[in-house]
């Protein structure tokens, strides 16, 4: 990166910087889509405005407005945009790092990492070791250690039959078919469906199913749905019960992420249990 004086945002320019993590700025469009890719180095992915949905070869994690997802090296990932996604991201060798390396996973975004992340966005690519940069950094570091996790990842299975089963819901959250419903679709009956949610994808149907239309949901408020219309297609009684339990498994109340997310022009969904993304190609992250 001649002269580190303009900032990059081709993610290899950040692999092999001579200080622990180094911040990328880069926009995206509604719809733009990241194919699968890896890096080098750890990667903490934040958007300030805007939602994401990154893609695993086994999960799907949805990247909530207060939240971030932290991504290992060398782990084979794919990014969609719902809205216009304003995003800033960590590269970090955590080989250096004071504090033990993390695993995939979301997690909550404080006022202060918030700020952190956007101050080190403005210091120099390249920074010395005793300065701000240097400082912010290590701050950082020590932010994410203690960042908490947020439950937000759908994990995909491998068993066809509940491929079948899962590329419907994920079609339509608000089905509410029970198991019993979902056993000629899936070829297998009620009892093996839910020994195949246990063993395969680590929990119950129905818990499953709620992760999924939390995602559904959340996409829903960054288009600017009402909440009550919200609650209601998705079976709770009263939108109230809805944010309680949203908040519990997001992180922040719809409320918030309503008023927080701009309304994005389209929204297609970009999950299967195949995988899958909308059809426009952006870059890397």
């Amino acid at each position: 990166m001649a002269g580190h004086t303009k900032r990059s945002t081709d993610p290899r320019d950040y692999q092999d910087l001579p200080q622990a993590i180094g911040a990328m700025s880069k926009n995206f469009a509604d719809g733009d889509v990241i194919p699968l890719h890896a890096h080098a180095r750890d990667q903490l992915l934040y958007a300030i405005r805007g939602v994401m949905r990154l893609r695993t070869e086994a999960e799907a994690w949805v990247v909530p407005p207060e939240g971030a997802v932290y991504i290992p090296a060398g782990t084979p990932h794919a990014v969609g945009m719902h809205g216009d996604v304003e995003m800033r991201t960590l590269y970090i060798d955590a080989s250096t790092g004071p504090e033990p390396r993390r695993a995939l996973c979301v997690v909550a975004v404080s006022a202060l990492l918030r700020e952190l992340i956007l101050a080190l966005s403005e210091e120099p690519v390249v920074y010395e070791a005793n300065s701000r940069g240097a400082l912010l950094a290590r701050m950082i570091e020590h932010e994410i250690a203690r960042a908490p996790e947020l439950s937000l990842h759908v994990p995909l299975p491998r068993d066809a039959r509940l491929q079948r089963l899962c590329a419907e819901l994920l079609a339509d959250p608000s089905d509410r078919r029970t198991l019993e419903g979902w056993s000629a679709v899936a070829g297998a009956s009620s009892r093996t469906l839910a020994r195949l949610f246990a063993r395969e994808l680590g929990m119950s149907f129905n818990r499953w199913r709620q992760r999924v239309r939390f995602h559904a949901a959340l996409e829903a408020l960054s288009r600017g749905e009402p909440i009550p219309r919200i609650a209601a297609r998705h079976g709770y009684r009263s939108a109230s019960a809805f944010s309680a339990a949203f908040a519990k498994v997001m992180g922040a109340t719809p409320s918030r992420v309503s008023i927080e997310q701009p309304v994005p022009r389209a929204l297609s969904r970009s999950t299967s249990c195949k995988g899958g993304h909308p059809s426009r190609l952006a870059g890397t992250s």
